[in-house]
């Protein structure tokens, strides 16, 4: 296991149980008790945790996970997702991409679609069309000289890199878009939901001044609920999702009328 899909395992674990002890993780890492503090400390310095004797044990922060702590969790079903949803677009459009990382996915197989290549189009139009409030996302897709991009304004939010507040939506309410392809934390039978309030704004705004809305979230994150509600499950038009997913899971946001594909 590389240090960085350890590190996000870590602060998983620390999620779900509340407190680690170093001996047992070794254990459970097959790695060395000395591995194991090193990785606490690192975590502790970026205040992801707190040492105790022997251990760690979760602080009062939130664990909406920095996204580079998030790439390795899942990466190849985020892959089959992202693929699945970048052969949606068509050549032209205008297509909405929140934060994330199946997000971020998405983006890089737009980038290397041939058939996006905008050099062809009769007065030189872009291939396509991207709105984001993700840094990463457009910091990768401004090289494209076949993408034109388009960035919200706002305030960045260091774990998400995406941009926040009243800035982003003036923007966002003077577009429209063809396709949103919508990251989240979070999916259940009522709706979609992202851990920061700022970011469910504006990621609702985005649903909402688009024609046709794509959830995009792997397994791990269907059959629960974070703070902020992004939209209901009746504003979705599909689900890209991983085979991973259970099927009564998956039989329930079909009970309540959702288009779920699985990847």
């Amino acid at each position: 296991m590389k240090r960085h899909e350890r590190l996000s395992s870590v602060l998983e674990l620390l999620a779900q149980r509340g407190r680690l002890d170093v001996e047992e993780l070794a254990a459970e890492f097959d790695v060395s008790q000395a591995t194991v503090r090193r990785d606490f400390d690192h975590l502790a310095e970026q205040q992801l945790l707190t040492r105790t004797r022997g251990g760690a044990a979760t602080n009062n922060v939130s664990y909406d996970l920095p996204l580079r702590y998030k790439e390795a969790r899942k990466a190849a079903e985020k892959d089959r997702i992202a693929k699945a949803a970048a052969q949606l677009v068509r050549r032209g459009s205008v297509v909405g991409l929140t934060g994330g990382t199946t997000a971020t996915a998405v983006a890089r197989f737009l980038a290397t679609r041939p058939d996006l290549n905008g050099e062809d189009m009769a007065g030189g139009d872009p291939g396509l069309t991207v709105v984001t409030n993700a840094l990463n996302i457009a910091s990768e897709l401004a090289v494209r000289p076949q993408i034109k991009i388009v960035v919200t304004g706002g305030v960045a939010r260091p774990q998400s890199f995406e941009l926040t507040g009243p800035l982003a939506g003036r923007i966002l309410e003077e577009i429209t878009l063809d396709l949103v392809f919508l990251g989240a934390n979070a999916v259940d039978r009522y709706g979609v939901y992202a851990h920061h309030e700022g970011e469910a704004s504006i990621n609702r705004i985005m649903t909402d001044r688009a024609h046709e809305k794509v959830a995009i979230v792997d397994s791990s994150k269907l059959d629960r609920h974070a703070f902020a509600k992004i939209c209901a499950l009746a504003d979705l038009d599909c689900l890209i999702t991983d085979r991973g997913a259970s099927e009564p899971v998956v039989n329930s946001l079909r009970a309540e009328g959702l288009s779920v594909r699985l990847v």
